[in-house]
């Protein structure tokens, strides 16, 4: 079992609340990771095996992606160790909500992330009498419709886009490997068509599939709504191969879009593509990230690539007592401007720093939260 104090480092976290439900067996985490910049900001997930160090390691990627767009909220992130399939998903909700009603929404607002829906949204919102407490709530209730919308995937290709076009790899005609095809793979996948680019796999908690001469978007994207995860099965283009093994197809990008932690060091030497952008928050581990640079092999960091949907989730902050909803146009137009020029300063600074993307990245992320810190009297003279 992990001590919490051994989570502490010189960014945080700053608060660590586990609460929990007798009568709904309800348990759940919030970390509370750096509040210098804004706010705590991040996705509620709901999930059987969520842990306080998973979710820890989550709340500090939103500290690095808000600072790393430049955009004024903190790092935070929750999650719910319950299944979101079961019967009792709404009475755990809203006990969740009013155990940490000390906290939400004055030093966090809740989010969707893996496990929840627009309508859990509006349930935290409706248990808690506050229209504050929660952002992705419904198109109809003033909400910012983010898997609908698709925003953190085409963020995702709009990025890679950046990344590619600054290492002189044209995106048009670019061969394309995806993993998972949800909220964000199938949106990405989209963007990529609509730029060009052919997608060569693509995966599912059932399985992969690849067709090397390409796969048909808008298909995948009907198989998916008429059989779920299984119309990697049920395609009739591509030939189906294992999980996992879409890592490692013949492609010029690949974006692992489901998962943390799915490519390891072993991994990183299967890896055949030139560009890896990061769908997924946490896909890569620090010694795949040394694999993958020594090979020659960029990789744009998920607190850039999937900033996406932060992008959204600032204008559903500012939405969240108003009586307008959100310009959608505005929305694709700030999310695109600022995850390319990111992208690109990024890259840059890696290749001044001949470091890796994700320390350069990181880097300028710490200089703003560390700016913030010692602006407001957090650090030592």
């Amino acid at each position: 079992m992990t001590d919490a104090l051994s989570l502490v480092d010189d960014w945080g976290p700053e608060k660590i609340v586990v609460v929990s439900h007798r009568r709904t067996g309800m348990k759940g985490v919030l970390v509370i990771d750096n509040t210098a910049r804004g706010v705590g900001k991040g996705g509620t997930r709901m999930s059987p095996t969520v842990s306080v160090v998973e979710v820890a390691r989550l709340a500090r990627v939103m500290t690095w992606k808000w600072a790393g767009v430049d955009l004024f909220y903190g790092g935070a992130k929750a999650g719910i160790a319950a299944d979101p399939a079961s019967p009792d998903k709404e009475a755990i909700l809203r006990a969740f909500a009013r155990a940490l009603s000390n906290e939400v929404p004055r030093e966090y607002v809740m989010g969707l992330d893996m496990g929840l829906t627009e309508d859990d949204a509006a349930i935290i919102q409706d248990e808690l009498g506050d229209r504050g407490t929660a952002v992705g709530t419904p198109a109809h209730l003033g909400g910012v419709a983010y898997d609908k919308l698709g925003v953190t995937g085409y963020g995702v290709a709009e990025a890679a886009d950046a990344a590619a076009q600054h290492l002189r790899l044209p995106l048009s005609g670019a061969r394309v490997a995806i993993q998972g095809f949800g909220a964000v793979g199938h949106a990405a996948a989209l963007r990529f068509a609509e730029l060009g680019a052919t997608i060569v796999a693509v995966s599912s908690a059932r399985g992969a599939l690849h067709a090397p001469t390409g796969l048909d978007v808008p298909t995948l994207q009907a198989a998916r709504e008429e059989h779920g995860d299984d119309f990697v099965t049920r395609h009739p283009r591509g030939t189906v191969i294992p999980s996992g093994q879409e890592l490692t197809v013949d492609c010029d990008i690949l974006v692992p879009a489901a998962l943390q932690d799915v490519i390891d060091e072993t991994t990183a030497h299967q890896i055949k593509a030139k560009l890896v952008v990061e769908g997924a928050n946490l896909p890569t581990s620090p010694q795949a990230q040394s694999v993958l640079a020594e090979r020659g092999i960029t990789v744009l960091p998920d607190f850039v690539a999937n900033a996406g949907g932060v992008v959204a989730a600032a204008f559903a902050m500012d939405a969240r007592y108003s009586g307008f909803r959100p310009e959608t146009p505005a929305i694709f137009e700030t999310i695109s401007k600022r995850l390319r020029a990111n992208a690109v300063t990024v890259l840059e600074e890696a290749q001044r720093r001949s470091t890796t993307p994700h320390i350069a990245g990181r880097s300028l992320a710490e200089d703003r939260v560390r700016a913030a810190m010692r602006a407001k009297g957090r650090l030592q003279a």
